[in-house]
């Protein structure tokens, strides 16, 4: 007799990410694509264990979390869920240039996307 499967959330197709997207990991991380270039991005994480982000939330939560640069695939393979963000449920959702601007100010990253982008 076969064990049933769990069964596991899974990650990202690599064509799924894309820059000014904000995504939630099953460990309740946001994580916001700043910029990609070639096989990589840079990204703004906020603290795992976070509540969903509220309809008027103010603020990104990214405060305090210096930028990261990781392989588009090694991003896509963590395990992602679909939150509500705006009024829409989905995996992901498109940031506004002002909240663009405000994750990439939270997280000083400004010269980490020009040093990508001048790759």
């Amino acid at each position: 007799m076969k064990k049933p499967k769990k069964n596991k959330n899974a990650g990202l197709n690599e064509a799924e990410i894309e820059v000014g997207y904000l995504y939630f990991t099953t460990a309740n991380q946001y994580r916001a694509v700043l910029a990609m270039k070639g096989e990589f991005l840079i990204y703004a994480p906020s603290s795992e264990g976070l509540e969903p982000l509220a309809a008027d939330a103010g603020k990104l939560p990214f405060e305090n979390s210096p930028w990261k640069k990781c392989a588009i695939v090694t991003f896509a393979k963590k395990d992602y869920q679909a939150f509500t963000f705006n009024g829409e449920n989905a995996i992901k959702h498109q940031l506004n240039a002002a909240q663009i601007a405000e994750a990439t100010a939270q997280c000083n990253a400004k010269s980490a996307i020009a040093a990508l982008l001048a790759e």
